[in-house]
């Protein structure tokens, strides 16, 4: 081997990128830099911009609010999960399948929320699947395959803490208590304060000569 001939590894070395030679090549002109500032402003035209005035779509009336913390949310299961959970032996075909199950399979860490199945991979075994939800692929899929479906309402969160509401509840609580402590507080000093005034000893009148 000679010293010319030693090359590297074959995606070692990235090319380097030819820039300001020419428009044809994508990058000549400005070579990627963009203009100097806003585009160099002569008849700038920005996409959504209005001359400062409010924007169209800043005038136009909204309706409507969805609100994050009540939404649903799922354990995602696919049906490749399941066919490998079969396939390794930690399903029986013909079985009913529900969230408990899944966490004895590993398919799923722990159950705390309903379970959704959807239809990313392919599922061979015939099996019953109880959810809280699935996506029409997914079911036309496990019927293919023999099985069947079936839909059933979300589980009840075990730990109430671990969602938004519940932690929006929790602080909520907790502010209370403070608020609690502090009326408690101002009352027993108030309190302290009308003990002290009645105790107070009676000044003596002066004698007189």
């Amino acid at each position: 081997m000679k010293l010319n001939e030693i090359r590297d590894n074959e995606g070692a070395h990235y090319r380097y990128k030819r820039v300001g030679r020419g428009i044809g090549s994508g990058k000549g002109k400005t070579s990627g830099r963009g203009g100097k500032g806003q585009t160099a402003r002569s008849g700038v035209a920005l996409n959504g911009f209005e001359g400062g005035q409010t924007p169209l779509h800043r005038r136009m009336p909204k309706r409507g609010f969805s609100n994050a913390d009540f939404k649903t949310e799922y354990h995602i299961v696919n049906l490749a999960g399941l066919q490998q959970a079969v396939e390794a032996g930690r399903l029986a075909e013909g079985a009913t399948v529900d969230g408990e199950a899944l966490v004895k399979a590993g398919v799923l860490r722990r159950l705390r929320l309903g379970v959704r199945l959807l239809a990313k991979g392919e599922l061979k075994a015939r099996l019953t699947i109880s959810v809280a939800g699935a996506s029409k692929a997914a079911i036309a899929a496990v019927e293919k395959a023999g099985g069947s479906v079936i839909l059933s309402k979300p589980v009840e969160v075990e730990d109430e803490a671990n969602t938004k509401k519940g932690r929006a509840d929790a602080r909520a609580a907790k502010a209370a208590g403070i608020a609690a402590q502090a009326d408690a507080g101002a009352a027993k000093a108030a309190a302290d304060a009308a003990a002290k005034a009645t105790k107070a000893p009676k000044k003596k009148a002066p004698a007189k000569e």
